[in-house]
């Protein structure tokens, strides 16, 4: 089972950009599909983007589409977040998770997840 690491998190004004990174350990990366998830105070988990074992196949939430972009290298054991024109709404601890084989947007499908990184937007 892989552990988890996200760095990368910050403050940032609304309309900048962040690049999250999420290590993983292990030597079965490439065998987990991928997601990053938010949550902002006293809210639930919220699917952000997903990507697949090989990484050509990306999912996105609505509220994401257009403005972040996932990614993987898998020699390299990392995932990213690319997060552009970020909004004050964008405010959230953020978390990486993996998944054997498939990705779905629901954090209790997954095998494991990191401790989050914060995101701050300011107005």
């Amino acid at each position: 089972q892989v552990q988890l690491v996200e760095t990368g998190g910050g403050l940032v004004q609304a309309g900048g950009s962040l690049r999250l990174s999420c290590a993983a350990s292990g030597r079965t990366f490439s065998t987990y599909a991928m997601g990053w998830f938010r949550q902002a105070p006293g809210k639930g988990h919220e699917f952000v983007a997903a990507i697949s074992r090989t990484g050509f196949t990306t999912y996105y939430a609505d509220s994401v589409k257009g403005r972040f972009t996932i990614s993987r290298d898998n020699a390299k054991n990392m995932v990213y977040l690319q997060m552009n024109s970020l909004k004050p709404e964008d405010t959230a601890l953020y978390t990486c998770a993996a998944r054997s084989l498939y990705y779905t947007t629901s954090l209790n499908d997954y095998n494991t997840w990191g401790q989050g990184t914060q995101v701050t937007v300011s107005s």
